[in-house]
């Protein structure tokens, strides 16, 4: 017995020495920071409209050292910001994550409901109810979740955009703060369920009155316009204008609109730079990228999709608007360079739907369009179904291009469900700006192309989303007036998006595969080697990563 103590007490300095001499285990190889850039409106061919025009360390760098899936198409048929902004993030689409909407019908109760809307929780930040918002409404996790998942909830995930759908969706349930900007305050505000008090750099940041200093400087275009060759002429009949304003065409008195409040930032480019003053001062006072995890921040740039609402894609202010856009991003990306050090971070662009052509210009220049009314078509095919089954208002909406009924009501009359569909559709089939009306249930045997099925089915939530899907003929939508434009069509000026990865762990180059809206957050999983949102129906694009 006591020679084996001894010998032990002998070996022990040598078993000491060998772990002392063991190799290092290795840290598993990480971007500092994930930083994802979506751009509101942004058609994919909008990086090759005014290629010629862009700097070189703009989009064009993102292209040139980047990885471009140059056929990126959204998976679903309504193609709209939330669903767009919860897609990209979640992997997943509207029948499972469950966003099927800007706005969407609660089946069971026929409430509507925003998508981001919590009754639950309050501003942070101002006294407007424009803060009572938060993830909830979203079903599965997405790729912010999932990184704080796998790092035990050390990495730092925060979500920035002037719209709170666009900061919220992106930002997860487990985020450590979504902003989103407030028109009362002219700042920018959380609500409770993030944090009880705005941390003091965000309250340094809102009393600097950045978007006053912007808005003085009046919005004029970034070079002489007559070299705006890209656009129709700015003064035309396909352009909405500011309240105030005389005509739609630039410059604009921005300075001249203060007084009437800072909310117009939102309609002019300016909106993108305050949210990139925003994005650097999250980086800042968060040490984003410092913290020996990697860290996400998802920014939405939100302008270009009021601009675009107000004066379509075809105007000199979207053009002066990318081109703007252009320079700010390159200026981010040289920040990133010398904040983190190039290399050292993973960056995505892509945008959450594209945008239609005003139909007006299209007919003036002999291409089918049209505006489609969904209220008058509300109102007359409920006029044909009281006619038939003796009760009112059995529809209750349109949205979404989806008829969603009064299921209450249609039970209480005892209304045969099968018959209503039937008679709903066989109206809207006769209507001349309508191509398609299909109900879900009968998806399989519906006479259209299978890529349309299958864009319907994962649109359609059982608990969100009407019955019947209604698809408009190309180039015609709903509109609420004649100039300016939209989107929300599965149509490939709605659906086509660029998509491009850069930096960390991308291998530069391109492919003109077809890949999908829902092949984003499958993409950073396999690069962060995390697991891929609960929801994730996407495949990762093996050809970008390294």
């Amino acid at each position: 017995m006591k020679l084996k103590c001894l010998l032990i007490f002998l070996f022990i300095p040598l078993i000491l020495s060998a772990q002392k001499n063991k190799p290092a285990a290795t840290a598993l190889a990480r971007p500092k920071l994930v930083v994802g850039i979506m751009v509101d409106q942004m058609r994919w061919d909008f990086l090759y409209r005014y290629y010629d025009r862009y700097q070189a360390g703009g989009f064009k760098r993102m292209m040139k050292e980047g990885f471009s899936a140059e056929n990126t198409n959204i998976d679903y048929a309504t193609t709209v910001t939330g669903i767009g902004h919860a897609t990209v993030y979640t992997g997943s689409v509207p029948s499972f994550h469950g966003i099927s909407g800007n706005d969407f019908i609660i089946q069971e109760t026929g409430k509507t409901m925003y998508c981001t809307e919590d009754s639950t929780v309050q501003t942070v930040g101002s006294t407007s109810a424009a803060g009572k918002m938060s993830p909830r409404n979203l079903f599965t996790t997405t790729i912010t979740d999932e990184l704080k998942l796998a790092t035990n909830f050390k990495s730092k995930v925060v979500g920035i955009s002037l719209k709170d759908r666009g900061a919220i969706l992106p930002a997860g349930h487990t985020a450590n703060a979504a902003y989103w900007f407030d028109d009362a305050s002219g700042g920018w505000i959380t609500s409770t369920y993030y944090m009880k008090e705005l941390p003091a750099w965000v309250k340094k940041l809102n009393d600097s009155n950045l978007p006053l200093n912007y808005l003085k400087q009046d919005w004029n275009t970034l070079y002489p316009i007559n070299t705006y060759i890209q656009s129709s002429a700015d003064n035309n009949p396909y352009e909405g204008k500011f309240t105030g304003s005389a005509t739609s065409t630039l410059p604009v008195k921005t300075s001249a609109m203060i007084e009437k409040g800072v909310g117009v930032i939102r309609n002019t480019p300016y909106g993108n730079s305050i949210t990139l003053d925003m994005a650097k001062n999250v980086i800042e006072n968060e040490n984003m990228g410092g913290n020996g995890v990697t860290d996400f921040l998802a920014v939405s740039f939100s302008s270009p999709d009021y601009i675009g609402h107000m004066f379509g894609p075809n105007s000199v202010e979207v053009e002066d608007t990318y081109l703007r856009l252009d320079r700010d991003i390159a200026d981010f990306l040289n920040y990133l360079d010398q904040k983190l050090g190039k290399g050292n971070y993973t960056t995505f662009l892509t945008a959450d739907h594209g945008v239609a052509h005003n139909p007006r210009f299209l007919v003036d220049n002999k291409i089918p369009a049209g505006l489609w009314s969904a209220s008058e078509t509300l109102k007359n095919l409920n006029a044909v179904l009281e006619k038939e089954f003796k009760a009112k208002n059995l529809v209750l909406s349109l949205v979404n291009y989806q008829v969603s009924f009064n299921n209450r009501l249609i039970t209480s009359e005892k209304i045969k469900e099968t018959e209503i569909r039937e008679l709903s559709i066989n109206y809207l089939l006769a209507q001349p700006d309508v191509a398609f009306a299909v109900d879900i249930n009968q998806i399989k045997s519906a006479a259209i192309p299978d890529i349309l099925k299958e864009k319907i089915v994962n649109a359609y939530n059982r608990e969100r989303s009407g019955v019947i899907q209604i698809i408009l003929k190309p180039g015609y939508y709903s509109g609420y007036g004649s100039t300016g434009s939209t989107h929300g069509s599965w149509n490939p000026y709605d659906a086509h998006i660029p998509l491009i990865f850069m930096g960390w762990g991308i291998k530069p180059g391109k492919t003109y595969e077809a890949t999908g809206m829902i092949d984003i957050a499958a993409t950073l999983a396999s690069l962060l080697k995390i697991q891929m949102p609960n929801g994730c129906i996407g495949r990762p694009i093996a050809t970008a990563l390294r």
